[in-house]
């Protein structure tokens, strides 16, 4: 869903937010079920996480870049020439990314609790893998990681209102 339309920052933003708010959505269904040795596939809960990977980066002004600048050409003999003048040269950024939700493979701990209804013959019970300590790190990550992106948000929107006063 584009919502900035022919400003990329909103864009930008938004799929920052929206990714970080389905990451915090994660790690709070990973604390939830933190002490859940059993599901619906009889096993202990396992660990999810998210990776987010960029699809592309697009080109829309089809600027080379691979050189990154352009030379500054003078048009009067009485400018002064500077050696080396250049100025750098960038597209939009606008890249579209995607995230994948994986499963922890790592298996949690065994615990000795023989009264436990899910403990095995030895009176074990495997628990899930889930460090809610590494959770809490991750929860304020993602939380901070949205602050930037709504304080970009922000700071688009006034460049936006305070262009529009010009």
């Amino acid at each position: 869903m584009k919502i900035g339309g022919h400003i990329p920052g909103f864009n930008i933003s938004a799929k920052g937010l929206s990714i970080q708010r389905k990451r915090m959505n994660l790690i709070a269904e990973n604390i939830a079920n933190s002490e859940s040795t059993r599901t619906a596939d009889g096993k202990p809960y396992t660990r999810k996480f998210m990776v987010i990977n960029k699809i592309s980066d697009s080109n829309p002004s089809q600027i080379n870049m691979n050189t990154g600048n352009m030379s500054l050409k003078t048009s009067s003999g009485t400018h002064i020439p500077m050696p080396n003048v250049s100025m750098q040269t960038s597209a939009p950024a606008e890249s579209d990314v995607s995230y994948q939700v994986i499963e922890d493979p790592k298996e949690g701990e065994k615990v000795f609790m023989p009264s436990h209804p899910d403990a095995d013959d030895n009176g074990y019970v495997l628990m899930s893998n889930v460090n809610v300590v590494e959770e809490m790190v991750e929860m304020i990550a993602a939380s901070r990681s949205y602050e930037a992106n709504l304080t970009a948000l922000n700071s688009t929107k006034e460049i936006a209102k305070d262009s529009l006063e010009i």
